[in-house]
């Protein structure tokens, strides 16, 4: 009777440690999951998270964060995260939608941030929410991460790069012959800022808007008058304006890439923030006419 109690115990207690077993690895998976809604800010937590903790990058790869719709294990795992990284300001609406019902921690990097204003689709002037393509700024959401994940140093780390970056941008952009870069949307507002650059967009933050031929013939004086060399288009949406208005302006085009997602290729070639950033730097000196 005594061994059999005692065998009655040891199956008890062995089914309770599966069941937590089961529950605590769940659990544990959650409590370390940071939830980035796209590519910058994951790659920025990639960067800064202890080794081991798991980063998942809702923005698929070659898609556009704007137009996100959740899926259901995208929802879930927003909800089971121990940290949500996002933009507010209506960048992601259907995230922040998630990020409202959720009890966990959420960082909006955009919260206290003095934004630029800009025209979207419906010609409305709208927060730009492009920050991160301003390595200084970038390095200000760096640290902003750390500090929420405890890792200051390599916050610290990460921003270092990121200034060493900036310097380079701006030494290299300093000599060029022209300072108006044409782009196919708004995207690259804070960059040009930051270099002093103007930007000229053929449309505003809306990368799928589609002008009328009278607003297209516009555009063609609008690049003419710039003296631009160059159209630059996107690698994630159709270049077929900037294709348009280039050929009717009889100059050329080439990408400039907001770094809202990697294509792809880009992440099976090992492209990062950094490549990227540097690939957009040569593509602007080429076109500005920049001196060695």
């Amino acid at each position: 009777m005594f061994s059999r109690t005692i065998l009655f115990c040891v199956v008890l207690v062995a089914i309770a440690a599966l069941v937590a077993g089961c529950g605590g690895g769940a659990s544990s998976g959650n409590e370390k999951a940071i939830v980035a809604g796209f590519y910058p800010l994951a790659f920025a937590a990639e960067q800064i998270a202890v080794g081991g903790t798991a980063v998942r990058n809702l923005t698929p790869a070659g898609a556009e964060p704007h137009d996100l719709e959740l899926t259901p294990s995208d929802a879930r795992a927003v909800g089971d995260a121990a940290l949500v990284l996002y933009l507010g300001e209506g960048f992601m609406p259907g995230l922040e939608t998630a990020v409202a019902q959720r009890e966990g921690r959420s960082l909006d990097l955009l919260g206290g941030e003095e934004l630029k204003q800009e025209r979207n689709e419906d010609k409305e002037i709208v927060p730009d929410p492009h920050v991160w393509l301003d390595p200084i700024r970038f390095a200000a959401m760096a640290r902003a991460i750390g500090a929420e994940l405890g890792q200051t140093e390599a916050a610290a780390r990460l921003s270092g790069r990121l200034e060493r970056l900036d310097a380079e941008l701006r030494r290299r952009l300093a000599t060029c012959k022209r300072r108006q870069i044409v782009t196919s949307h708004a995207a690259f507002g804070y960059l040009a800022s930051r270099y002093g650059l103007e930007q000229v967009p053929l449309e505003g933050l809306s990368p799928e808007a589609e002008p009328s031929a009278r607003g297209i013939a516009d555009l063609v004086e609008l690049v003419k008058t710039s003296g631009a060399t160059t159209v630059f288009f996107e690698t994630l949406v159709s270049p077929k304006l900037a294709e348009t208005v280039a050929r009717e302006a009889g100059i050329e085009t080439a990408v400039l890439n907001p770094l809202e997602g990697l294509t792809d290729d880009e992440i099976a070639a090992g492209e990062d923030y950094f490549s990227v950033m540097r690939a957009n730097l040569a593509a602007l000196r080429k076109a500005l006419g920049c001196q060695t």
